[in-house]
């Protein structure tokens, strides 16, 4: 006799809603998009870091393994550590200034846009 409602990887372990079904995770792999159709986000954050500063890189459409390239690329550019996490890239220091001028330099932001 198999369960009506078998629990997920979500946390979901019951539900009143007897047409409740959970739904498949969209696996599928998304192609990375051309540098200057990005939008990527720069900003400083200190939260949940011993008040530390890092410069995080948000919002990179693609592949992760192109978004460690960018990651490497970014961090050899600065001088500094920092990893690529939950699509996330994480630059130690206040690297705002350096990155927006790497992004700049290789075409994902269009210098047009900012002014």
């Amino acid at each position: 006799m198999s369960k009506k409602n078998k629990p997920d990887t979500k946390g979901f372990v019951f539900s009143t809603d007897p047409n409740f079904r959970f739904e498949k995770e969209d696996n599928s792999v998304q192609e990375t998009i051309e540098p200057k159709q990005q939008k990527l986000r720069i900003r400083l954050e200190t939260k949940h870091r011993a008040g530390k500063a890092v410069t995080l890189i948000t919002e990179f459409i693609g592949i992760e393994n192109d978004l460690i390239d960018l990651g490497k690329k970014l961090k050899n550019y600065c001088g500094t550590g920092g990893s690529v996490k939950d699509g996330e890239i994480i630059i130690q220091g206040d690297q705002r200034d350096k990155v927006l001028q790497w992004l700049l330099k290789n075409g994902f932001i269009n210098s047009k846009k900012m002014g």
